[in-house]
């Protein structure tokens, strides 16, 4: 009983800052409003009806998404580096972004009107077939070797990354930038309607994740350990591959490439934490979360009258991070 006591004021610190997090970033942006409008409009009694459409309409969807996209991304980068006992992995390395913009690139060949839809459900698709072809690799030497993840994985980024540049230097000019500018990251296509897709896939892939948490934290130990305990270790594997991919692959096809958030987050929470499976996951999808509502605000103010694609600032915070933590190993 002491590890969950422990752990339950961590978790009500977090969850406080989620919400401090929301209401303080709502005021951020182009209109710039006080926390006295932003209560005024929460609690439905706005003064003017502009302010209504600002806060309701565009920008709390917009956080949201900014959050549930932190929460999968870190979520999956703490999940990636459990199960490959690897403190490098991120879901990013597995190809997932070159096989969504593999994908987003292909739609972008189809009529404009078919856009809104084509563009996220491509992107899915391809970051599936990326991760489709990792575990065809790597299931025919049966997980003897976990570094063969990671280095199947970034072959086959480069891999789809060539074929999406081969794609684009043919294509027509206007499809081909507007095909760059998502793949670098930006929150500008949250909605509601996309929300409903997003919500269940984290709901699902979290609840799972968390179903199997003793088994996952078996393969701490070694997967002798973990087959001496009982536990299937490659269909373990290859499901926590799945629900990674899953997790990165919804975030990809609405919100294009975001980086470095699954490889900075768990590290940053680990040491207050702890490895164990479950709390770590949810800690860092709640840290992850409150880190790109931050991010987002930053590029949607750091520029007056202008939006800094969101994937650059998290690349520049986690390429610096990745040679720290190289340093350190």
């Amino acid at each position: 009983m002491i590890k969950p006591l422990r752990f339950y004021p961590s978790l009500f610190v977090l969850l406080s800052l989620v919400l401090c997090s929301v209401l303080a970033s709502m005021g951020f942006g182009t209109a710039e409003l006080d926390f006295a409008n932003v209560w005024q409009c929460l609690t439905d009694q706005c003064q003017r009806p502009i302010y209504q459409t600002i806060l309701i309409d565009i920008r709390f969807p917009r956080i949201l998404m900014g959050f549930l996209a932190g929460f999968a991304l870190a979520a999956a980068g703490a999940l990636m580096q459990n199960v490959t006992r690897n403190p490098l992995a991120d879901p990013y390395l597995f190809g997932i972004v070159a096989g969504a913009g593999l994908g987003a690139t292909i739609s972008g060949l189809l009529p404009e009107s078919m856009q809104a839809f084509s563009l996220p459900l491509a992107a899915f698709l391809g970051a599936l077939f990326a991760v489709l072809i990792v575990a065809m690799v790597i299931m025919n030497n049966n997980w003897r070797r976990v570094e063969h993840l990671l280095l199947a994985g970034v072959a086959v980024s480069f891999l789809l990354s060539a074929i999406t540049s081969f794609i684009l230097y043919f294509g027509e000019a206007f499809a081909s930038n507007r095909v760059i500018f998502w793949m670098m990251g930006s929150l500008a296509r949250a909605d509601y309607q996309a929300l409903m897709w997003i919500i269940p896939v984290i709901l699902v892939c979290t609840l799972l994740a968390l179903l199997f948490s003793r088994q996952l934290d078996a393969l701490l130990l070694s997967d002798e350990s973990a087959r001496t305990l009982g536990v299937n270790v490659a269909k373990l594997r290859l499901m926590s591959l799945i629900i990674c991919a899953a997790m990165t692959a919804v975030i990809v096809s609405y919100c294009g490439g975001i980086g470095f958030v699954g490889l900075m987050i768990p590290h940053i929470v680990r040491p207050f934490i702890g490895k164990t499976t479950a709390k770590l996951l949810i800690c860092s999808g709640i840290v992850g979360g409150c880190f790109l509502i931050w991010v987002d605000v930053v590029a949607r103010t750091i520029v007056p009258g202008q939006e800094i694609p969101i994937g650059v600032i998290t690349s520049v915070i986690g390429s610096l991070f990745f040679l720290f933590i190289m340093r350190r190993m």
